[in-house]
């Protein structure tokens, strides 16, 4: 089964250390994109409660296991590393050099890599050194006290925002704009990517508006954290919800005659009245199901949406069209993201288990000590 796809990222070589949630994603989205990436895994898994098959951020990688704290382990990733464009590890800061395949050595063995570092604090900082996940990672940069409602706790949206968007994709983004540099002088370097660095980056639009006056420091207050009655989410008669984001005023004059108090709800830019406007639009809402509301606002300019559970969205219509889910080896799953006219990339291996491309890598890159057993010190 072929390495690599014809995604723009063809003929570029990952290796990925294994580890568990955003640095597996970031590897994964270069995969999608075609790079031909090898997850070295460590002997006995990196001990997530999941079943190798369906671990859908391990697609179109291949896998080999090497200890790296056996006699050869870390010549073998360093061989490997010879002759990749690019590497990703998740460690804590130093643990790769104490493995001996830290960034120094890599980039000695390999002048033109890109080491890639995805941790939660960063590399440096008191921080740097200590445990942490997802929900502290926004806690301190803001981005959490932004969700929730006014007289509620904030609440976690899962771990989407720190791992994945603040983590995941600025490691991408960071390794990307490094290999367009090691491309142009021959000279690799290190990316270190935090994901309170990129969480807070994230928040860059909602500083301007606090520095201009036109955000609340606190939540459920403004215009897109759920404080105007315009833009957030209603109760439907199923016990289903719709998502309303109607935003600007002709957008806004559809929402309110296709729900049907067009004639009756309160001015919306009487923000004294807002309690009314909300209460009139929920009390509306609940008087029909969710499937029922889908119909009178489909194909409109209301931007009204059902709120669907994940098993429901790849039936969407739309993301249906679009073929934003794909089904691979029985398991539907998002489809590459985003899309290339030219070089368009596919999901086209599963889930590598571990240790599993061994001879095939061993093969492909010309790495001999892969199929040699390991053993512990």
């Amino acid at each position: 089964m072929a390495a690599s796809g014809n995604g723009p990222l063809t003929g570029v070589r990952v290796v990925e250390l294994a580890g568990i949630g955003p640095g597996p994603f970031a590897a994964m989205l270069l995969a999608d994109l075609g790079a031909d990436v090898v997850r070295v895994d460590r002997p006995g898994g990196p001990g997530l409660a999941i079943d190798p098959d369906h671990d859908i951020a391990n697609r179109n990688k291949r896998s080999v296991v090497v200890d790296l704290k056996a006699e050869h382990g870390p010549a073998t990733v360093l061989d490997l590393v010879e002759r990749a464009d690019v590497l990703l590890e998740g460690y804590r800061p130093g643990v790769a050099e104490r493995l001996g395949v830290g960034p120094d050595t890599c980039l000695a063995r390999n002048p033109r890599l890109v080491y890639g570092r995805m941790t939660g604090w960063g590399q440096e900082g008191p921080l740097a050194h200590t445990a942490g996940h997802d929900i502290g990672y926004i806690a301190v940069t803001g981005a959490l006290g932004m969700t929730g409602p006014a007289d509620g706790p904030p609440y976690p949206p899962a771990n989407l925002l720190g791992d994945y968007a603040g983590g995941s994709l600025y490691l991408v983004i960071g390794v990307l704009a490094a290999l367009q540099h090691a491309r142009a002088t021959g000279t690799g370097q290190v990316v270190d990517a935090a994901i309170v660095d990129g969480t807070a980056h994230l928040t860059a639009m909602i500083h301007g508006m606090l520095a201009a006056g036109g955000w609340q420091d606190r939540r459920g207050v403004n215009l897109l954290d759920g404080g105007a009655p315009f833009y957030g989410t209603y109760e439907t008669a199923d016990g289903g919800h719709m998502a309303v984001g109607a935003l600007e005023p002709r957008f806004y004059a559809e929402f309110v005659r296709l729900l049907g108090i067009e004639q009756t709800a309160p001015a919306r830019d009487d923000l004294a009245r807002w309690g009314e406007l909300r209460t009139a639009i929920a009390d509306r809402f609940r008087q029909r199901t969710r499937a029922e509301w889908t119909a009178v606002f489909e194909d409109s300019d209301a931007c009204v949406a059902p709120v669907l559970s994940l098993r429901e969205a790849p039936e969407h219509p739309h993301l249906a069209a679009r073929g934003t889910f794909v089904e691979h080896g029985g398991l539907v799953q998002p489809a590459p993201a985003p899309r290339f006219s030219a070089t368009p990339g596919s999901v086209r291996r599963p889930p590598a288990r571990p240790g599993a491309d061994t001879a095939e890598v061993a093969r492909d890159w010309d790495v001999r000590g892969l199929d040699k057993p390991q053993e512990g010190p």
